[in-house]
Order: C-alpha cells, then sequence, then structure tokens
C-alpha cells in the first residue's frame, strides 16, 4: 500500500517526518538510483502519472536526472508543471519529495528530464507492514476469478509490492472492477521458492499510470481479508526470503 495518499502529494511542508540534511538526502537519492528503484512522477494530484526512475546525480550542478515518458505530449505536461512529486519506497521507507520544475535534457544519447535535488523530502515509515517491492527479473503475478458480473474467467496480473497486510496490482488491460471496497475471493499468488497463497482481496484504491514505454495502465492496491494464519505465515517467509537475498547481493555475496 502506498505510504502516502494522492491528497497527501505536495504537502510534504508539513509532515513531521521532513528530512532537511542534504548529507542524508543525497545518501537516500543514490541509493534509490543504484538500486534502480521505479518512483512515480505525479503532476496534478493524479492526473498524470509517469512511472521513472534515477538515472544520475550531479552534485556538482546539484541536479537529478530522470527517465521520461516515450511520448513527448506526456513529457510535456510534466515540463510545463508548477510542481512535481515524486514517490517510491526503499526498503521498509516511504520517500516522498517534491521539486518546482522539470527541464529536458539529453543522457546517454536518449531524451531525459532534469530536476534540482531536493531541498528535503519525507521519509517515513509504516510500521504496521513492511512492504517490499516484488523483483523486475522474476515477478510475481496474482490469479483473480472474476465475479460473474465482470463476465467468465480469471485475470492474471503482476504485483508491484506486498506486504503482510495486502498487495499492489497492476492491471494493464483494466480487467477489474476498481470500486473501493469490492472483494475478489479465492485469489492465488505464487511465492516463488515458498509456494502458492490463497488469499482474499479488497479493492482500497487504484491509480491510472503511464509506463515508460507510453503503455497507459492501472495501479491497484488491495487489503487481504482475513488472512488465515498458514497463509500470513507463507507471506512473511517470502518477504523475509525476498530481504535476505536483497541484502547478500548488496554485500556482494549473491
Amino acid at each position: 500500500m502506498p505510504p502516502t495518499s494522492l491528497n497527501d502529494f505536495g504537502k510534504e511542508e508539513k509532515n513531521p517526518y521532513q528530512i532537511y540534511s542534504r548529507k542524508e538526502i543525497l545518501q537516500l537519492l543514490n541509493a534509490i538510483k543504484e538500486r534502480q528503484q521505479l518512483v512515480r512522477m505525479i503532476i496534478g494530484g493524479g492526473a498524470h502519472v509517469v512511472v521513472t526512475s534515477i538515472l544520475d546525480i550531479d552534485l556538482n550542478d546539484n541536479v537529478v536526472v530522470v527517465d521520461c515518458a516515450h511520448s513527448q505530449i506526456v513529457n510535456q505536461h510534466f515540463l510545463n508543471a508548477e510542481k512535481i512529486t515524486f514517490e517510491t519506497t526503499l526498503d521498509r521507507i516511504g520517500i516522498v519529495f517534491s521539486v518546482a520544475a522539470a527541464e529536458a535534457c539529453m543522457y546517454e544519447e536518449r531524451p531525459a528530464l532534469l530536476i534540482e535535488i531536493p531541498a528535503s523530502l519525507v521519509r517515513m515509515q509504516r510500521r504496521e507492514f513492511y512492504r517490499v517491492s516484488t523483483p523486475i527479473a522474476t515477478p510475481l503475478h496474482c490469479t483473480l476469478p472474476l465475479p460473474p458480473e465482470l463476465g467468465t474467467g480469471i485475470a492474471v496480473l503482476p504485483l508491484v509490492d506486498i506486504s503482510c497486510g495486502g498487495l499492489a496490482l497492476m492491471d494493464e488491460r483494466k480487467m477489474l472492477d476498481v470500486a473501493v471496497g469490492r472483494v475478489y475471493k479465492n485469489c492465488r499468488i505464487d511465492l516463488h521458492g515458498v509456494g502458492v497463497a490463497l488469499a482474499t482481496l479488497e479493492v482500497r484504491y487504484s491509480q491510472e499510470v503511464t509506463l515508460l514505454n507510453n503503455k497507459p495502465s492501472r495501479r491497484i492496491g488491495c487489503a487481504f481479508v482475513n488472512l488465515p494464519k498458514s497463509t500470513l505465515t507463507s507471506v512473511q517467509r517470502y518477504i523475509m526470503k525476498l530481504e535476505r537475498e536483497r541484502n547478500a547481493k548488496e554485500a556482494g555475496l549473491a
């Protein structure tokens, strides 16, 4: 689930988790860059969203280079914006920051966007549930049986992240009813190396996004409903497994 809602974007100055230390800000931005963490770039309170990443950080010019969308029309919306918000997660931390504007630039012979290194950012940990992003190389998938009113068959959707409280899905074909409170029963989640988890999911939020390849998609946040203890244990085991693998990779052991 997201660390802040869209209604909170752009209100970092009022957040008690505000970070102003330049050293700490640079450490977090570098970690996002080195781990190739996906970042949501947002304007207009969610009217336009692009999934991007940090390509470079230039301390001499005090700028950050971020990837842009394939569509020049979409990019122009961000170039015209008076405020751009960025949201991502890093380990157990939700990170949100805003900048006043972006400029077009070229990075390694391809178009990109240039923003100033933010003067502050919000670093906010959700203590109740530890959320982890799922691997890009070996993505998880959730199989959801469609209720009769949505037609017959199933929807197989990739996971964006998972916690012991719920998960986020990407629904590119917009197969699901995303009304808040909609319940999907008997959903199967393939937890690589752990097993298959069965769960009931309840829609909590949805958001239209534009991927870097310019394809529109929909991000759906769901909460687990009355998750059996055995299933909760499986989810916890998977999260711990993923963290061990990532820690080993960062330590150069894998």
